[in-house]
Order: structure tokens, then sequence, then C-alpha cells
């Protein structure tokens, strides 16, 4: 017999449940008026308590709140012996008294207690119906009937009982768990058929024997029970073993997975906490839909982590660009998707990982990469991830352009339903995007460790004013800047300077179209447009100032920045960046402009100024980080 405990119902279940309930305490209640007006032998009572007893003796299984009992033979025995209504009557004494007294089931709630009592009298009760109807006879105590013709009979009350009992359980978890029904039942309960048909079988073999309660029968039958109990505990223990052995892999999976992924997260300067959000949206999502078979829950979740493991052979100064990717770096980003499906195809994940991580750019209409899919052909997975990594990529900073707001995010993705994403995914997405986004991850569980923090530093800047020290070492380079604002037509010129000691970019000069500025700015190597410039030695026309502003209201007039790198004997040791206010932005005549005035530095009398500046920017500790 099969017993399971009930918390957190959803909808379905508030009409499922109490309508179980009610059918199964309408049959007990009928069972016992019946029971009264026509009482059975008391030989009953001796097989309610020997069904107790073998009750007691219970086996949880594994993966489900729920318990196996071997008490079968004795509730058939009854069944066969005094009719329909004392089976019924014996399994609700016997889950009455497992539940109050013996406490073989969780914590006990009234809505548990009457779910369990009224799905097995229910179950019981259909069952003995069901042997009477093909059986043709009465109750064996006081019916004959020779064994053979019982066979059909038996092997149909084991079957319905089986199925009922079972049944009622695995649907009310499928509500739970908001999972399939059939599944469950045939992950969990298909096997535990067996003790039913053994207890139909020794009950059979019982009632033949004798029609009354004959204690040699018992001496053969209970220690059979006992033996059985036994068996299926020691067998069930070792399924259980299997399952946490199971779920221990799977948990280093998903250690090594995390590993991996805080690599390629450190690595992509802007992208911080991505491939953690992408995850969250991507499996809630996923559950929004309807996907509820586990092994692809575990691939998405693992795809999700890896999904940017190609980008690990990308080039920095391409994967952290602060402006549009030309064609040839365009060409090579496109290659993390295939490159990161090679890689992770070495590890031989248990559930299907390294499809959806090499077709999660491909597009609904088959214009995407690497391979063209399209509509159904792309795995579920990947057009799930596609969506859910263009959002969180749109609405985050990234080296080309500030983060977008939500709406704005949502607006475009609609824009691009039935061409790039599948309809269903985007209007599932777009209908649950708020409920999705409400339940990301805390900071507190985000990839980026301390160490990692401290390494990946943003930008900052300050209003401190220049020391007097300062500006008289900087004179030569507060030339330039004039000079660049000058011929350009700039709003705001910064001379920056590579510190190799802190690796860093810190402003050595700046001036504004009125005259000297007092502002200085600080940001690590690599970061904004200018570290980026500082690093891949680069030119950058016409991209965010933002980038190089990291907040929203320092500069924030400030839209196009033209920067160009400072070589001194072939080696970067800085870089000069003008910005306008000038929508339209700079013209390539600036950039001859500027990048002859960065030449005009290559001299050993700037070099020396170079180091000279640095040192005193160093002592003065000017700088602090903004965000």
């Amino acid at each position: 017999m099969v017993g399971r405990s009930l918390k957190n119902l959803p909808m379905k279940s508030n009409v499922y449940v109490p309508t179980v309930s009610a059918a199964g305490l309408l049959v007990i209640g009928h069972c016992i008026s019946t029971l009264i007006q026509q009482p059975v032998d008391l030989e009953w009572i001796a097989l309610a308590v020997l069904t107790l007893f073998t009750g007691s003796l219970t086996i949880r299984i594994p993966s489900v709140a729920a318990r196996l009992s071997v008490s079968e033979t004795f509730v058939f025995a009854s069944v066969l012996l005094f009719g329909t209504c004392a089976g019924t009557i014996t399994v609700a004494i016997e889950i009455s008294i497992a539940v109050l007294v013996l406490g073989t089931t969780q914590k006990a709630n009234p809505q548990k207690i009457i779910f369990n009592l009224a799905s097995a009298a229910l179950s019981i009760w259909m069952a003995s119906n069901v042997f009477y109807y093909t059986a043709g006879i009465g109750p064996l105590a006081s019916h004959e009937a020779q064994l053979h013709t019982l066979i059909f009979p038996l092997a149909a009350l084991s079957t319905t009982y089986f199925i009922c009992n079972s049944g009622f359980i695995a649907i009310a978890l499928a509500l739970e768990r908001r999972e399939s029904a059939i599944v469950i039942w045939r992950t969990n309960f298909l096997g535990l058929g067996v003790n039913y048909f053994a207890g139909a079988s020794l009950a059979a073999l019982f009632v033949s024997y004798t029609r009354t309660i004959d204690l040699f029968a018992l001496s053969v039958i209970v220690p059979l029970l006992v033996v059985s109990y036994l068996t299926f505990k020691t067998s069930l223990g070792r399924i259980e073993d299997a399952t946490k052995h199971v779920d221990e892999v799977n948990r280093l999976y998903l250690s090594t997975i995390e590993t991996l992924a805080t690599a390629i997260d450190a690595k992509d300067q802007v992208t911080h906490g991505h491939i953690r959000r992408v995850q969250q949206l991507a499996l809630g999502l996923a559950r929004q839909i309807g996907v509820r078979d586990k092994p692809q829950l575990q691939a998405l979740e693992a795809a999700a982590l890896l999904h940017d493991t190609g980008k690990l052979v990308i080039p920095e100064h391409i994967l952290n660009k602060p402006g549009k990717l030309t064609r040839g770096e365009f060409e090579k980003m496109k290659g993390h998707a295939s490159v990161g499906a090679e890689i992770l195809s070495s590890i031989k994940f248990p559930y299907p990982v390294v499809p959806i991580v090499r077709h999660h750019h491909e597009n609904w209409d088959g214009t995407g990469y690497p391979d063209g899919l399209r509509g159904t052909d792309i795995p579920l997975g990947a057009r799930i991830l596609a969506v859910v990594d263009c959002f969180d990529a749109l609405t985050s900073d990234r080296p080309y352009r500030p983060r977008m707001t939500d709406a704005e995010a949502i607006s475009i993705l609609a824009q691009r339903r039935g061409t790039m994403y599948d309809p269903l995914v985007i209007d599932t997405f777009l209908a649950k995007w708020e409920q999705l986004a409400a339940e990301i991850i805390t900071p507190s569980t985000d990839f980026k460790s301390p160490t990692i923090a401290r390494v990946v530093e943003t930008p900052s800047t300050s209003d401190t004013p220049h020391s007097h020290e300062h500006i008289a070492a900087s004179e030569p380079f507060f030339q330039v800047v004039g000079a660049a604002v000058r011929t350009t037509g700039a709003a705001f010129a910064v001379l920056f300077g590579v510190d190799s000691d802190s690796d860093r970019l810190v402003s050595l000069a700046a001036m504004t179209s009125e005259g000297v500025s007092t502002d200085t700015v600080s940001m690590p190597l690599g970061s904004g447009v200018s570290g980026w410039v500082a690093v891949t030695g680069t030119m950058v026309i016409n991209a965010e100032p933002v980038l190089d502003f990291q907040q929203p209201s320092y500069r924030a007039n400030l839209v196009r920045i033209i920067c160009v790198p400072i070589r001194i004997s072939g080696t970067i040791v800085g870089v000069i960046s003008a910005y306008s206010t000038d929508k339209r932005g700079f013209s390539s005549d600036d950039t001859v402009l500027l990048s002859s005035l960065a030449a005009s530095l290559d001299t050993e009398a700037i070099a020396s100024s170079f180091f000279r500046v640095l040192q005193v920017r160093r002592k003065a500790d000017i700088s602090t980080t903004i965000h």
C-alpha cells in the first residue's frame, strides 16, 4: 500500500484533492453502514489486526514522499473472505492508525490524513467491485470456489488496486510539482506492482487452504511477508544509494561547469553575472513554456552557464571592443558558438548540453549561425537561450553602448518574433518576463568573487583639483590637449598615461573648450573606450563616451569620442581622447589631426615627463571610484 504527504498544492489540486477525498469518505460511510446492517464473521477482526501489523512494516520510496507496506495480503484476504466493505474498512483502519498513532507518515495535517485515507479506501473499493464482477460469486467465507477459476479475477483485483492507489498519488504529485503524472507514475511506482501481485497470490493460497484463520497457514504466510519486506527494503535502499550517487555526480558536473563559467565571465570585462542571470531566466522560461523533462532542464541549466565557452578563444581586443566590429572581427566572434561546442564535446555530459551551446545563435528563419538551422530544427533549449541571452545583453552595459531599459529591450524582442526567435518562446517571455526577472538570483550568489572584483575594476573619476606640482609637470600635456580641443572642436579632451604598476590608465591633463579642467579620470587598462585603445593600440572614432564615464550624471552632455594611442619608441604609453557634444561626431580629418598630435609626443623628453607626472599622480592619489 502506498501513502504520501501533501504540501504546497496548486489551484488544480484544490479541486482534485477534495474530490478524491469526498468520494473516498462517501465509500467509507457506505461500507460502515453496510457492515452495521450486515455484520461479518468476527474472524475479520483478526485479519484487520494482521493488516495493521504488516502495515507497520513500511519502506520509504526514493525520490517521492511516499511509503510502501506489505499489508496487501491480508487486505486482499479480507476482500476475498468477507466482501468489498470489509476490505474497504480494513484499509481505512490501517491508514487511520498509521497516520494518527504509529506516525509512519510525515507531519500530520487534516488535508493529508483525509486524502491518504480516502484514496486508499476508494482504490480497494473499486478493485473489490471489479473482482466480484469478474468472478461472479459472493464472499468466499460463505461461497465455494476453485482456485483456478479465480486467477483472472485476482489479477483484475490486484491490477485495479495497484493502478488506482498509485495513480491517485501520482496525480497529486504531478499537480504539486507541475509535472507529468504518467512520467511520475512510471518512474516511481511502476516497479512496485510486483508487491501487489505477490500479495494477491499469497491471499489466494491462504483463502484456498482454509476458510478460517488458521495458525499453521499464518506461520507460513507471515514469514514470507517479512522476507518480502526485507527484500524490498534492501532493494529500494540500493536504489536510493544509486540515486544519491547520481545526484552527487550531477553536483560535481555543475561545480565543474560553474568553475569554467567563472573563468569565461571574468575574461569578458563587461558581462559579469551575465551567464548566471541567463541561466535563471532560461530555466524559468522553460518551465513557463511547459518543459518538465528533467534531463532537458539539466541540459539547459548547464548550457546557459557554458554558452559563451567559445569566447575563451576570441581575442580580448575583439571581445571588449568599444565600437562596432568590422566584418572580419564579427566573423571571428561568430566562431565562439561552434568552438564552444567543440570544446564541450569532449565532456561526456549525461544530458544534451552541446547542441544547445552550438545552436544558441541560430535564427527561427534560418539566417543564424553556425549551421543555418530554421524553425523546430533548432533545439528547444537553444531557442529559449537565444531569447533570454538577447534580453540580458540588451539590458546590460556593453563596450559599444550603455544598457537599454527593460521596455526598450522588450520592444526589440517583439519586433524579432518569427524572424530571429521562436514565436511561442517570445510570446511566453513577453507575457512572463516581469515574473521571471523578479526571480533572478541575488548578487550574493553571483559568480564574481572578491578576487575577481579587485582585478576587474570599474572606471573612476574625481573632481579633486590637480595639485600645483601636477599642473607644472603636466605643462607639455596641457598644450597637447588644448590643441586637440581647438583643432577638432571637441568640448573636452584628456591625455591619459599608462600606469604599468597599477595596470590603470590615468589622466595627465584635461582641457575643456573654456580652458584647463580640474577633472581627473582613471580606469583599468582595457576598460572603456580609452582603456581599450591603450591595450590594443587601435584608434576608435565616434564611440559613446558613457563607456569612459560610467557614472550617468558625469559629463552627460558628451555624446561622441575619438581616441588615438600615444607611442614612444614603439611602446604604447598613453592615449589622447577627445569628446564632443555634437551627435554628428568627429570626421576623418579629426583623426589625422589627433594622430599628428599623438606622434609629436614621441621624444625622449616627453617619455621622461610621462614618468614624472605618473609618479606625481600616484603620490597625490587623486582618483576615487565612482561605482
